[in-house]
């Protein structure tokens, strides 16, 4: 992590160039992977107050502006928590799985990736929910039999999770929302296996939570209530990217 040790230094008052800005958000990734790591492993316990700016700032050797992207995305994150006049405050500790299971340098892509799946699929299944066939609801019921049986044997369910909303897409009757997920597809595997391995590692109640949403999906596009298609989709999405960060 050579990059990652190399100081940045970035005037508030200048305005970087295109280059300089993606490297800045390449290197604040890291930096805010670096700061999860140790409030994973419990070296900032929860209610613990996070060290000041400057001494994060000179720990990690980046610019303060860098540092500040990083813990933005924490706490929308609801990793951490600033208090007026405090600083900021550890809120909540993920479990450990998750540095098991995301690889390494992935977790801030994929915190974006739900981000993206949340605007694209709503409007996918606001769609899906005019435009649906007969054979479109088929398919939906028969990913969803599988998501059952995979539940019940203890399977993971990648595939079936992934056919769900690329099903899903399809029945929007609009092309380009298959390809929008197509183009990104490497990066949503990589979430979903994330996720549902976090899942395995919880009671099976977890698991069942997450095909509740997808029953609500399915029964909006069903009853081609659009609006409610689209508010179940962005709240499951939603849902699984707060979830890789449940204590």
């Amino acid at each position: 992590m050579a990059e990652a040790k190399q100081k940045v230094k970035t005037s508030s008052k200048e305005a970087a160039p295109a280059g300089k800005l993606g490297r800045d958000r390449t290197l604040s990734d890291r930096v805010y992977e670096k700061i999860l790591s140790m409030i994973v492993r419990g070296e900032t316990p929860v209610g613990a107050k996070l060290p000041t700016e400057h001494a994060l700032s000179e720990q990690l050797e980046v610019s303060r502006p860098v540092l500040r992207q990083a813990l933005k995305q924490l706490r929308e994150d609801g990793v951490i928590v600033s208090r007026q006049g405090s600083g900021s405050f550890v809120q909540r500790r993920p479990e450990g799985a998750v540095l098991d299971f995301a690889p390494v340098g992935s977790i801030a892509d994929i915190q974006r990736t739900f981000e993206f799946r949340a605007a694209v699929e709503g409007e996918a299944a606001y769609l899906a929910a005019e435009r649906r066939t007969d054979t479109d609801l088929a398919k939906l019921r028969a990913v969803l039999d599988e998501l059952d049986r995979c539940i019940q044997e203890g399977e993971l369910g990648v595939d079936a999770d992934e056919t769900f909303h690329e099903v899903i897409c399809t029945a929007s009757g609009n092309q380009y929302f298959t390809a929008a997920r197509t183009s990104m597809k490497a990066n949503i595997l990589t979430g979903l296996n994330l996720t549902r391995n976090l899942s395995l590692t919880k009671p099976q109640e977890r698991l069942e939570l997450v095909q509740r949403e997808h029953y609500q999906i399915f029964e909006a596009i069903k009853n081609r209530n659009q609006e409610e298609a689209r508010a179940a989709m962005r709240a499951h999405v939603e849902n699984a990217r707060k979830r890789v960060f449940e204590g």
